[in-house]
């Protein structure tokens, strides 16, 4: 399985075995070592697929694996010299379906769902873990909430954004017609109630919205323009719970420290120097 423990789609590949043959004589032993030719065929072709696509850079690229299938290819395949010694410890669950192709491929799914929600579980507690160190260490190294997490990714600061899997803020794009300005905010629905947020604050002016998406769709989409990787996380184990609860759902570890308060001073010395905080359109 990827990275995210999602199933990533099969990749197919014919065989065609022999069937046993029941004649016997010289012909049946003719028979029986085509058929273990193309079993040892099939065995290394499956073997060297396995390491073209789960081995990167002289590592696994993947936090486990399920071995699948109707036959006993699986453990022929395990237990050969041909399958790669760097795969063996990320081996989760081998299964047996009953069915080949993609009716195979959804029933080992389903048949290693608990020992695949198990693997994310840990992976999750151990990604908040890592986290929550850097806050504790107070190293800078972190940020959390829209605003300061938009801030990070726009300087290229954030290494790991981490967003809560139901996070229900909404990105809207609105414009000033009569100055042709351009706002962005992150709004939950609970703010979208508040028309102040569709006023331009100097002028008053109604701002026009020509665009509304959910952020957790445009982070999707766009968190690679931004050299970071994206991890989802749930509310299900005691930090993910934390992480929404006490961090807003939103934020990520830094590639180096950051001090968001003098950033916000650089950009608004204004704002700053009141002492006040325009923090409105944000969580």
């Amino acid at each position: 399985m990827p990275d995210a423990l999602r199933p990533c789609g099969p990749h197919q590949v014919s065989v065609d075995l022999p069937k046993k043959h029941g004649r016997g004589g010289q012909s049946a032993l003719r028979f029986a070592r085509l058929r273990l030719e193309k079993r040892q065929n099939y065995v290394r072709k499956i073997a060297e697929l396995t390491t073209q696509h789960f081995i990167t850079h002289d590592r696994p690229n993947v936090n486990g694996l399920v071995m699948a299938g109707s036959a006993d290819f699986k453990n022929q395949l395990l237990q050969s010299d041909l399958f790669d010694i760097r795969l063996q410890p990320i081996i989760l669950m081998v299964v047996d379906v009953s069915y080949g192709g993609e009716n195979g491929f959804n029933q080992a799914i389903e048949l290693s769902a608990d020992c695949l929600g198990n693997v994310k579980f840990v992976k999750e507690k151990k990604l908040i873990g890592s986290y929550f160190d850097e806050i504790a260490q107070d190293s800078g190294k972190y940020c959390f909430g829209v605003k300061d997490t938009l801030m990070c990714l726009e300087m290229g600061a954030v290494q790991t954004l981490i967003v809560w899997e139901n996070l229900e803020v909404n990105r809207h794009v609105l414009i000033n017609n009569q100055t042709q300005e351009e706002h962005i905010l992150h709004l939950t629905e609970e703010q979208e109630k508040d028309p102040k947020h569709f006023h331009d604050k100097e002028t008053g002016v109604e701002l026009e919205s020509t665009e509304k998406g959910s952020m957790l769709e445009w982070l999707a989409n766009e968190y690679k323009k931004f050299g970071c990787t994206l991890e989802f996380v749930t509310d299900r184990s005691e930090e993910g719970s934390q992480f929404v609860r006490g961090f807003g759902g939103i934020g990520g570890q830094l590639r180096y420290p950051v001090n968001m308060a003098e950033f916000e001073c650089a950009s608004d010395i204004e704002s700053c120097a009141s002492g006040s905080s325009d923090d409105e359109g944000y969580i």
